[in-house]
């Protein structure tokens, strides 16, 4: 071998090395260097996802009525090229579901090649979800709707959701995320014509969503929304607002503005109907407020409820302006505390004020959270509008102390009262009572809640006893005539305060009530304002009181508890001990005879309610007339149903012993 042919072989495996080596660089490089990122381009190719979430957290009442749930309903899906063109599918399922429009389809899918969806939220039936299955390149997906079963009922606390089933307002938006809980993700694999062949399972949700229990009682919530409607249709008013708290505990049963909506038809609402004014719009309270100005003067001792003041006969000048008596005949001279409360007196409540000073009438309001947000579970609430000033005019101070120059929440007056009614102790007002786990109250409350001590004590109880003598004379003996309770004792207070206009003057009224029975197991607050009545008067006593008295009545009288009708002996109330002439055996024996349609039922020995749910369930007109329960019906039982029949209910209330 010569050397040229030497030199030849070096070379040709020289290069032959060179080249092993750099196939095998390569090698080296795509296994191990670059394997992670052709990983990532592998998939992009052939793998897809979508994020889906588990079914959503259902909404309950106190007693686990539902106040929103999920219906199963499905959504159809594509990715164009898994059809391989071929339009004649998607006429198919057009036949199939009559609510898909083919066309519409064509266009959307048109614009988009991967995947698309056709429709969504669909109820369908099982023959129809089992012959879309059938399709090729056509897939379905069952998805959770929400629906809300009491349509109505509670929609302004409740809220609505959206399409993708996120909440957008109410208690929907402020717990999205608990009731929502964790997404999945949907992974599914697609071939080299872009068609799904392979869908990963999602149904193992490792994070469920939430069930949330709220403090509202169903039945109490539907009674107070019925007489709130009422009573704004009657008054032809612009609007109400009504609220039940719970005033041992804070608990808020009932809460409602009139007019409202359907969160399952939002689309049909107006904005303004889906906000829960009674939190979210304050106003000026009127006289409902004189109670807490004299609730400051007892606290600071510069009055006791005997004192007297002279009322100036009816009106008094006040930085070159009359401070008058809502009636010109009102012509008062000296005048007591409780008579300031009973009479609703502006110019006792003025001197009342004076004597008082404002910084501690401040100092009064500000313990009652006035100024503050309650921390109730809506979002928007207001803190309403209160002065942060140290000190004030005599004529604001005038106008503070009687509910003008200063705007309130229903909320707000609703719990201030509570703390009368419960002896002193402010408790912070919830609606939420717990999820199925027993989670607390505190570990579900939302980041912008109000950092509320839960339970303070902002009123001796010497003084709220004084304080609730003084509201009962103002119900029996005052303007709250219209709110009394036969065999009850109820305090209470009107108001009937100027309206602010959109221009800061004042137009029309406020019509307001609020008040609880005294001396009873259950103590409640039933706050009632009416926005702006127009026809059938405007006084507070008149228009908002027997919104109060029918939902009270309810109240007492609710799951047949007749024998706790005010079991307590003679005090300073001069409250009777009453019983019941029924016996409780014999009136749920009554509850539960067997209805026939079309006949009249026996009614007798039933209450109010009872007799109310039965001429529901049988569509049957009944006028009522008295209270307690029936003693005489007519016609009688057993009688024919017409077209024209009206039972008459004669009711009798439990004789005292």
């Amino acid at each position: 071998m010569n050397r040229v042919e030497k030199n030849r072989i070096i070379f040709v495996f020289t290069c032959f090395c060179l080249f092993f080596l750099l196939v095998l660089g390569k090698a080296f490089k795509v296994q191990l260097v670059d394997a992670g990122d052709l990983i990532v381009r592998a998939n992009s190719q052939f793998l897809r996802q979508a994020t889906v979430y588990p079914k959503r957290g259902n909404i309950y009442d106190r007693s686990g009525h539902p106040l929103a749930l999920n219906v199963q309903t499905y959504s159809i899906f594509t990715i164009p090229k898994s059809t391989d063109g071929k339009n004649d599918v998607y006429k198919k399922l057009a036949k199939i579901v009559p609510e898909l429009s083919y066309k519409e389809m064509i266009t959307t899918i048109k614009k988009r090649k991967r995947f698309t969806w056709l429709g969504r939220k669909l109820r369908l039936s099982k023959d129809q979800v089992e012959d879309i299955k059938e399709l090729k390149g056509i897939f379905i997906e069952g998805t959770p709707e929400r629906t809300y079963p009491n349509h109505e009922l509670l929609s302004q606390v409740i809220g609505f959701v959206g399409l993708d089933n996120s909440g957008l307002s109410g208690l929907e938006y402020m717990y999205n995320k608990e009731l929502r809980g964790n997404p999945v993700t949907l992974k599914y694999t697609i071939d080299n014509k872009g068609r799904a062949i392979k869908f990963e399972s999602h149904q193992d949700v490792t994070a469920q969503a939430k069930d949330i229990y709220l403090t509202i009682d169903k039945d109490i919530q539907g009674m107070a929304e019925k007489y709130l409607k009422e009573a704004v249709l009657k008054h032809n008013a612009d609007k109400g607002g009504i609220g039940v708290i719970d005033a041992s505990t804070g608990e808020i049963l009932a809460i409602a503005n009139y007019p409202t909506f359907d969160p399952n038809n939002v689309k049909g609402s107006a904005p303004e109907s889906r906000k829960l004014s009674f939190a979210i719009d304050p106003f000026e309270p009127g006289s409902t407020f004189k109670i807490f100005t004299a609730a400051s003067a007892l606290e600071h001792k510069t009055a006791t409820i005997n004192s007297t003041y002279y009322a100036e006969q009816g009106r008094m000048r006040v930085d070159n302006h009359w401070i008058k008596e809502a009636e010109s005949h009102e012509k008062f001279e000296w005048i007591s505390v409780a008579d300031i409360i009973r009479y609703s007196s502006n110019v006792g409540t003025t001197k009342l004020a004076f004597d008082l000073t404002f910084p501690k009438l401040k100092e009064t309001l500000k313990e009652l959270n006035f100024g503050n947000k309650t921390g109730i579970e809506v979002p928007g609430e207001s803190r309403g509008i209160f002065t942060e000033a140290d000190n004030v005019t005599p004529l604001s101070l005038s106008n503070i102390s009687f509910g003008q120059g200063i705007a309130v929440t229903g909320v707000q007056m609703m719990a201030a009262y509570a703390a009368i009614a419960n002896g002193g102790e402010y408790i912070k007002p919830t609606l939420i009572k717990r999820d199925p786990n027993q989670v607390s109250v505190s570990e579900l409350e939302p980041e912008n809640a109000n950092q509320l001590e839960k339970r303070r004590r902002v009123l001796s109880q010497k003084n709220t006893e004084d304080l609730t003598k003084a509201l009962v004379l103002a119900v029996e003996k005052g303007t709250g005539g219209n709110a009394k309770i036969p065999h009850f004792q109820i305090a209470g207070k009107t108001a009937t305060a100027q309206r602010v206009d959109k221009n800061g003057g004042y137009k029309g009224y406020v019509s307001g009530f609020i008040g609880y029975p005294v001396n009873v197991d259950r103590k409640f607050v039933i706050a009632v304002y009416i926005d702006n009545p127009k026809t059938g008067g405007y006084y507070g006593g008149a228009v908002a009181g027997p919104v109060f008295k029918n939902l009270a009545e309810y109240m007492l009288y609710k799951n047949k508890d007749i024998s706790r009708l005010a079991e307590h002996e003679d005090n300073d109330y001069d409250l009777k001990k009453v019983k019941t002439n029924i016996d409780m055996v014999q009136v749920k024996e009554a509850a539960s005879r067997s209805l026939t349609p079309g006949i009249v039922p026996n009614m007798m020995g039933l209450d109010k309610i009872t007799t109310t749910n039965i001429s529901l369930k049988l569509n049957l007109q009944v006028v009522h007339k008295g209270m307690g329960v029936v003693s005489s019906q007519y016609p009688p039982a057993g009688t024919p149903i017409g077209d024209d029949t009206v039972v008459k209910l004669e009711y009798s209330p439990p004789t005292y012993e």
